[in-house]
């Protein structure tokens, strides 16, 4: 089935994961394990990011890595003699994981030789597209966004008020200074979902200075004229070209940018005092290991209040 013009400039077939930094917060962990296959229970953070990818629609993951991190494309190759003897076995589970991060979706690799910034990473992934693609989606695989599909209810945004949108949180107004937080206006939007019109964004503001408190997360739904933007800007904060920057010339330029506020949850792997609650909310909702983690929960709080 040919898809229709006026459904293609809407379709995401690229997903761009920026995935080249250090990892230094994860430090010693990190230093020969890239944070991105540290395990969420048992599956590593990349790989719930190119499930939500391939639950988009997508196509092709393009993932930009550093010149030694070429693991985290490891994770979605074949695994022949593993394969082999899992099904000599009988492992029929265990083949099924093992072979899942290769059936979700393509994933190319992007090299980012020198960290130069979230915004020079994604202008890296220009050259992969196709000439037809007018909109890309861009995944931080240190945010987790649930329950997955916070994308597609920004592309139907998109589709009705055009332009880029991104993704928000609503959080209590003492905490925005942790943040980038959007000024935002009317929408004139009608539907189901929380979304406003981009006036401006505040990175990690006084509380007293917000102007709101709605906040930036790790999902964006870029026009392509965002690596035109890309080009134009100078680098920013620490020598760095700021996706946020680009984002901003586009409002100045009357590019329309607004945000949907997801009603769902957030969980931060980059970091150990966000990655330890993701891990402890996926393995309570485990089939296998729900049950005993909780239980095993409550005697170790039980344990720790009385310390």
């Amino acid at each position: 089935m040919i898809m229709p013009e006026s459904e293609k400039q809407h379709a995401v077939k690229t997903v761009i994961v920026p995935a080249a930094g250090m990892g230094t917060r994860f430090l010693p962990a990190t230093k020969t394990v890239p944070k991105e296959l540290l395990p969420v229970v048992d599956t590593p953070g990349i790989e719930l990011i190119a499930e939500e990818a391939a639950q988009l629609g997508a196509q092709r993951l393009a993932v930009i890595t550093a010149p030694n991190k070429q693991e985290v494309l490891e994770h979605f190759k074949s695994f022949p003699e593993l394969e082999r003897t899992l099904d000599e076995r009988g492992k029929v589970e265990q083949l099924a994981k093992v072979r899942r991060a290769k059936e979700l979706i393509e994933p190319v690799s992007v090299l980012q030789e020198k960290p130069l910034g979230l915004g020079h990473a994604v202008s890296l992934a220009e050259s992969i597209l196709d000439d037809d693609e007018d909109v890309v989606a861009v995944m931080l695989p240190d945010d987790l966004v649930l329950p997955f599909g916070v994308v597609e209810k920004m592309a139907e945004v998109r589709k009705e008020l055009g332009g880029s949108v991104l993704c928000a949180f609503e959080v209590p107004k003492e905490d925005v200074y942790n943040y980038g937080v959007f000024d935002v206006e009317s929408a004139g939007y009608d539907g189901p979902l929380t979304v406003k019109r981009v006036c401006g964004m505040v990175e990690k503001p006084a509380v007293k200075d917000a102007p709101s408190n709605f906040v930036a997360t790790g999902r964006y739904l870029l026009d392509r004229c965002i690596f035109d933007a890309l080009r134009r800007i100078t680098p920013g904060a620490g020598g760095e070209l700021q996706l946020t920057d680009a984002i901003a010339l586009l409002i100045e330029q009357g590019h329309p940018v607004h945000i949907v506020v997801h009603d769902g949850k957030r969980h931060d792997l980059g970091n150990p005092g966000g990655y330890i609650p993701a891990v402890v909310d996926f393995g309570l909702s485990h089939p296998i290991y729900g049950d005993h983690l909780k239980k095993t929960l409550r005697d170790l709080l039980v344990e720790h209040e009385a310390l």
